[in-house]
């Protein structure tokens, strides 16, 4: 793809990532497994592995694995996790080559014990603020995420992201995600300065993907305007807002708030203790949905991109068909100029 590759910001984001397309395929819990990674990595892209609310022993294994494959790959951690602390220390123990910090934002002793032991580290950016405080932090990335994405989301959209992060910070690699599931949308973001692009949900819908055929069924058929923003009731519980597809388990985490709120109030539970709780839900919830296939209680978790997905294929064609397209775009864009 020789027109990519003559675009700075492109090349810039493959020799970050070490691969031949900065296309990385973001973490999804009980989803983004070894074996999603693998075949992202296989084609040419980059896999980020979810460690969600896993068992300790079960990561330890899933980067074992990674690693006797020989795959480049990060490992995203969430912060609000149980087992955040844990997984912390096992990447950092294993070596895991990149570290991605999510779910909240890590603190400045966690993000140095990363880098000190090696790892490349990439943090999220939902706002113009938290940007330069990752920065400051000594993160070697940028994740600017919209509102569009699926899972937890912040609060602002990819477009004006763009003009607040992503313009304002040009000596670090940014990569967007939040909306995106198009070639010809990459070629516009490689343009306008992104290293490179995060997608989930058009990777949730791949062949290799483990999620459940009714979980991809019902992405198949759904509209962009289904996949919603879950409100958060009081400041008391401050919960980050998760977008997923509007189902009956939607309703039953509007009440699984009202019932935290009122237990934080009888003084049963803690702040903290409860924003697990709601971790906790979203993490079976969604389990539900991907491994048992219940797809009216369980979590599905989507961006608005889900309205641009059609189809099931394979990681490798949904990859070629991206790159192809932005080459594509990018030729257009030059004749335009021309």
């Amino acid at each position: 793809m020789s027109i990519l590759k003559n675009i700075e910001y492109w090349k810039r984001g493959k020799d970050f990532l070490r691969v031949e397309y900065p296309v990385i395929s973001g973490a999804m819990t009980w989803i983004s497994d070894s074996r999603l990674v693998t075949a992202v990595s296989d084609a040419g892209g980059f896999g980020v592995l979810a460690a969600g609310n896993m068992p300790v022993e079960m990561f330890e294994q899933e980067i074992k694995t990674l690693q006797a494959q020989n795959v480049n790959y990060a490992a995203n951690l969430i912060t609000l996790a149980p087992n955040y602390l844990d997984h912390l220390n096992m990447a950092v123990e294993m070596e895991v080559p990149f570290i991605v910090f999510a779910g909240s934002f890590p603190r400045k002793n966690e993000v140095k014990k990363a880098r000190e032991n090696g790892a490349k580290v990439l943090c999220f950016a939902s706002t113009e603020s938290i940007a330069q405080r990752m920065i400051d932090y000594g993160t070697d990335a940028l994740i600017l995420e919209g509102s569009e994405a699926g899972g937890h989301i912040g609060h602002v959209s990819t477009v004006v992201l763009l003009q607040q992060v992503l313009f304002k910070f040009p000596g670090i690699p940014i990569f967007v995600a939040g909306g995106i599931a198009t070639g010809k949308m990459m070629a516009h973001l490689f343009l306008m300065g992104a290293s490179g692009v995060q997608m989930g949900t058009i990777f949730a819908m791949a062949e290799e993907s483990p999620a459940h055929q009714e979980f991809k069924n019902r992405f198949k058929k759904a509209r962009a305007r289904e996949a919603f923003a879950t409100p958060q009731y009081d400041s008391a519980l401050p919960v980050v807002a998760v977008r997923a597809l509007k189902n009956k388990g939607t309703r039953e985490f509007g009440q699984l708030q009202l019932d935290l709120l009122q237990k934080m109030k009888e003084g049963a539970l803690s702040r903290v203790e409860a924003q697990f709780e709601v971790e906790k839900f979203w993490i079976g919830a969604l389990r539900k949905a991907v491994q048992d296939g219940d797809v009216d209680f369980g979590s599905l978790m989507a961006g608005q991109s889900v309205g641009l997905i059609n189809e099931i294929k394979p990681v490798k064609k949904i990859i070629q068909d991206l790159v192809r397209d932005a080459e594509l775009e990018v030729e257009k864009v030059k004749k335009l100029l021309a």
